[in-house]
């Protein structure tokens, strides 16, 4: 068959997980057999980067995927007018020539600033779908986060923009969205919590969820570093901003000295949160890591803590910890309870009050993480690999396409 995939973000241009995330599956198909090209903005990449940045490579390996990558000649202009207006504007043109073509498979994935919701009408195949990777097309903060303080209670749009400093996109208070959705045949959701968000202002739309995989697969090296003789250690990956509930992890930690806390990761509040618990020899952060440190990591932990507050569309991080034989405790917020539930690996609670208990109890009862980890290993084997992502992936496809 031939794809297109059309995506705001794609390495080496990218932030965060979803150009990445769509790589994987470019390249995958491809390795399959199928044509792939990839549509993505390099202008929107810049808007956040620093231009001279030494860790972009000069040439990069496309593995055999078509890229396209966009640029304009107005810069930055182009994806601050996409997500003004949720039209492609200055990319309009282009985007249209590199549809025009015979695919059997258009899939939108992140199209903030590459084509906002019209980009959904660009392109005909015989089946079109949109991959929600985050909550963009129902919240403009993306992630439920209201007024830049606390998680989404209730739909106050307007005021939560201004006062999170997010620029007001009037076209989400227009038809625009729903209109373009039409075009589209199916949503193609990592989580129950993330389809039920957008079947609430979509209903008309028809979804299908399929989980995200571990591009981590677990093998003995991997899942064999954990010592019962070692000191407990309970570690955290991600972004370290308010949205994630570290801040409430760290004070708890402050009166659990017998237990080693270690956060991975960088964001708006890592300078603050080092400065204020520097002074506790339990707690460490160590920055980003490269993903041979970050399995090294996560494989010695006793547990992974993942205490998001605002909602996730899934919690990939704790499907990598149990890919390395790691149990997670994760906050009731979003699709994280939903790993949880469907592997057995791990603890959910739900105010910080709890989780005390549940460090005591992972360290304190004989074998439980041992069993956790068994559990945590068979789980993504069977639910959370590449090839259970693309088998249902193609069934998705081939049930649309009527075969």
């Amino acid at each position: 068959m031939r794809f297109c995939m059309v995506t705001t973000f794609y390495p080496p241009y990218n932030f965060g997980g979803d150009g990445i995330f769509v790589r994987e599956l470019a390249v995958s198909l491809v390795r399959l057999g199928h044509s792939v090209r990839v549509i993505h903005c390099e202008d929107a990449y810049r808007l956040g980067s620093n231009t001279s940045d030494p860790g972009l490579p000069r040439r990069y390996d496309d593995e055999g995927v078509q890229v396209c990558r966009l640029k304009s000649s107005l810069g930055a202009l182009s994806p601050l007018l996409t997500q003004q207006l949720g039209h492609p504007a200055l990319k309009a043109g282009a985007i249209s020539d590199l549809l025009n073509d015979d695919f059997d498979v258009i899939n939108y994935h992140n199209i903030s600033l590459v084509g906002g919701p019209a980009i959904l009408s660009l392109g005909e195949a015989p089946v079109k779908l949109y991959t929600l990777h985050e909550h963009w097309l129902v919240c403009a903060t993306h992630i439920f986060w209201k007024n830049g303080v606390k998680r989404c209670d209730s739909r106050q749009c307007l005021q939560c923009c201004l006062r999170s400093g997010v620029p007001p996109q009037f076209w989400r208070y227009t038809g625009l969205a729903r209109r373009h959705l039409e075009q589209i045949d199916c949503l193609i959701a990592p989580s129950q919590f993330t389809a039920n968000q957008h079947k609430q202002l979509y209903p008309g739309v028809p979804t299908r969820i399929v989980p995200l995989y571990s591009r981590l697969a677990p093998s003995r090296e991997m899942t064999g570093n954990w010592s019962r003789n070692d000191p407990p250690r309970f570690v955290y990956s991600g972004r370290i901003t308010a949205s994630k509930g570290v801040e409430s992890v760290l004070e708890q930690f402050t009166a659990l000295e017998e237990y080693e806390l270690v956060l991975a990761g960088d964001g708006d509040a890592l300078p603050q949160l080092r400065e204020r618990f520097a002074h506790y020899p339990n707690i460490h952060f160590t920055g980003r890591l490269y993903e041979a440190s970050l399995i090294e990591l996560y494989s010695s932990a006793t547990a992974l803590i993942f205490p998001s507050i605002a909602p996730e569309t899934f919690g990939l991080t704790a499907v990598e910890a149990m890919a390395c034989g790691t149990p997670a405790i994760v906050r009731d917020s979003g699709g994280c309870a939903e790993i949880i539930e469907t592997t057995k690996a791990g603890f959910v609670y739900k105010e910080d009050s709890e989780l005390p208990a549940l460090l005591h109890r992972m360290v304190r009862q004989t074998g439980l993480r041992e069993q956790l980890s068994e559990l945590a290993v068979n789980a993504v084997q069977r639910f959370y690999t590449r090839q259970r992502y693309l088998n249902d992936y193609l069934a998705v496809i081939e049930e649309l396409r009527g075969f």
